[in-house]
């Protein structure tokens, strides 16, 4: 009776599982891979010996949208960036997450300070 039982309780579990969406699907006309920012560099980073400008470049150098964060998620700075230098000279040393937005696609990194 128990190893009657404990096969039940198996295929339950199995079922809810499987069914409640603890699983991934990928919807058809669906694209898997998040796009990308094409050509996406910044430079220099880490930044170092007090320079105030950071370089970030795309394969098209559309306008983009900088949002730097702290590592608590808390904004430091917001702005749109239609050249390829951003001033940087307010940061203090430290570690950031900058998110950077172009034609509707974003991408996130790490920059350094020292």
């Amino acid at each position: 009776m128990k190893k009657l039982y404990f096969i039940f309780s198996f295929f339950i579990l199995t079922f809810f599982l499987s069914h409640n969406g603890y699983g991934q699907s990928i919807k058809k006309g669906s694209n898997s891979m998040p796009q990308k920012i094409e050509n996406f560099s910044i430079y220099p980073n880490p930044v170092t010996n007090g320079r105030s400008y950071l370089y970030i470049t795309t394969k098209h150098n559309f306008t983009k949208k900088i949002e730097i964060f702290d590592v608590l998620g808390k904004t430091l700075l917001s702005t749109n960036l239609s050249n390829n230098e951003l001033n940087i000279s307010e940061l203090s040393k430290g570690v950031y997450i900058l998110k950077i937005t172009e034609n509707n696609i974003s991408e996130t990194r790490k920059l350094v300070i020292k």
